[in-house]
């Protein structure tokens, strides 16, 4: 049986989608981060030595990487599903399984990380320095980039139901995790799409027994 090693609002959520999508027995192991830092347990390192989640152990086989377990799931258990098969839509597959934490997620991440340093812990008086260095950084370099990303997106889903066509596939399941916690900083307006998309992802069975057993994830 496979075993899953999820960390609480982490990438492993959209891995419990996929495993309940394709009705694989799996056992979670539930990891809990660290109550000051929001790091991941030093005990994540005797699965993987980076100590990340989501990891699977499948065997003697462990694997890290939200896309790198992705594609061993369906290769090895999805029986050709959540695949498309024709050239144009596998080429729109490639993309969006690499783009959703090559392209997207560094910004995202980064603007995640600018937001919570003025809040650390410092001298007061380094504060307002600090909050000002910040702030500017994401208005001038992050939010434009983001800007970006967002559109392209919504200009993509303007043409297909899902990302690579009529039908859902693991792409889907990959770009699940930045869109949703992204959520917040979209526009009803500019970014309707997106907006619509997130709808049907959030109505997919298997997205819905992923919720009940992990729970939703925290914006960003």
């Amino acid at each position: 049986m496979i075993t899953l090693h999820h960390l609480e609002q982490s990438r492993s959520q959209r891995i419990v989608w996929l495993l309940e999508s394709l009705a694989v027995p799996y056992q979670l192991v539930r990891h809990q981060r660290d109550p000051k830092t929001k790091l991941a347990p030093r005990e994540l390192k005797q699965i993987h030595s980076l100590g990340k989640a989501p990891v699977i152990e499948d065997g003697d086989i462990v694997i890290a990487e939200s896309g790198a377990i992705i594609e061993y799931l369906l290769d090895t258990y999805g029986d050709g599903s959540l695949i498309p098969e024709t050239k144009t839509e596998k080429s729109l597959y490639r993309y969006w399984m690499h783009y959703a934490e090559g392209s997207l997620m560094p910004p995202l991440v980064m603007s995640l990380i600018f937001s919570k340093i003025p809040e650390s812990p410092m001298p007061f008086f380094i504060r307002p320095l600090a909050r000002k260095l910040m702030d500017g950084v994401k208005q001038q370099f992050l939010t434009p980039q983001l800007h970006d990303h967002f559109a392209m997106i919504d200009n993509h889903l303007a043409h297909h139901k899902w990302l690579c066509g009529d039908q859902i596939t693991a792409a889907d399941i990959q770009m699940s995790f930045p869109l949703l916690a992204a959520r917040p900083q979209l526009h009803t307006e500019h970014h309707a799409n997106i907006f619509r998309y997130l709808e049907q992802v959030e109505q997919q069975p298997g997205y819905q027994n992923a919720l009940c057993v992990v729970g939703p994830l925290k914006t960003l």
